[in-house]
């Protein structure tokens, strides 16, 4: 009953409202995603002309709580596409075959459904390194996913697989190559800009006196949206406390966000180390630059 639960929601396929207009920041990233994806999908015959067609894939790996889900609907909302998202607790079943049957269905209902967008995600547990794996079944899995992907076997013309990781390096190799995940982009901690932007969204419609913000965002470097958010609810329970104490309602203060902070550490800093050895010894390729580029000027 569990496995037809979790498969029958893929036969609903949504619309997001939310576009890069509702994303704070990530200038860099959404410029790269307009050119290489919204921009063929919303003019599919100029890039016919030269051969090419719209959809593909692109990789989003970075820490965890960065917003990596909310760029893949808001590029799904960009696109004006039809948009579903899988992880691998929606594909495995308990018996031979099923499983690559699975997520060959949730393909098709998407090609059957152009312009699309499939968010795959924490994609390294359903595409994961072959050579790492001792279970067949998590390889003929992978081996699933690339032939899905595989431009040549499928007609995957306005299908974009969005696929999200936190862990890149286990992501195999063949996923890489053109025609599957041939864009592959860093989504860091949120900038200054969308850190501000960040709290202001998770302060909304509470009450709250005239909040530096700007103050704040600046104390929170390397901070996930995530942490922002455990911040402000932090934040939000101390004005509580002093509204339990005098029965009447009292404005969360710059100060609050302040004391949170000493609570609320940044999460990506244990990630970010991880990240730094792999963009500094295994980076023969150059795939992991916009680590290092991230780390010097941040």
């Amino acid at each position: 009953m569990v496995e037809l639960d979790a498969h029958r929601r893929h036969d609903t396929f949504v619309r997001p409202t939310i576009t890069f207009a509702d994303i704070g920041g990530m200038e860099r990233v959404k410029e790269n995603i307009r050119v290489n994806i919204i921009f063929p999908m919303q003019n599919p015959e100029l890039f016919q002309a030269y051969g090419k067609s719209a959809g593909g894939g692109i990789l989003l790996y970075g820490p965890p709580g960065c917003g990596k889900t909310f760029i893949a609907k808001a590029t799904a909302g960009e696109c004006q596409a039809h948009f579903t998202t899988m992880a691998i607790t929606d594909i495995l079943d308990m018996y031979i075959g099923e499983s690559e049957k699975n997520l060959h269905e949730i393909f098709e209902k998407a090609r059957l459904r152009t312009p699309s967008v499939v968010f795959i995600d924490e994609i390294d547990a359903i595409g994961g390194n072959r050579h790492n794996m001792q279970n067949s079944t998590s390889r003929i899995l992978t081996n699933q996913l690339l032939v899905e992907m595989d431009s040549t076997q499928n007609n995957n013309r306005n299908l974009l697989v969005i696929g999200a990781t936190n862990t890149p390096w286990f992501v195999d190799s063949a996923l890489r190559r053109p025609g599957r995940f041939d864009r592959i982009l860093f989504i860091p901690p949120p900038d200054l800009e969308a850190r501000t932007e960040i709290l202001q969204l998770h302060m909304k419609g509470k009450p709250a006196e005239a909040i530096d913000y700007q103050s704040i965002a600046h104390q929170t470097n390397r901070y996930s949206g995530a942490d922002l958010k455990a911040v402000c609810d932090i934040a939000s329970e101390s004005a509580i406390k002093r509204a339990m104490a005098t029965g009447k309602i009292v404005p969360v203060t710059t100060d609050d966000l302040i004391n949170a902070l000493r609570v609320v550490k940044p999460s990506t800093i244990e990630w970010l180390n991880t990240a730094k050895n792999y963009a500094t010894y295994a980076n023969q390729s150059g795939l992991y630059d916009d680590i290092l580029e991230y780390l010097q000027n941040s």
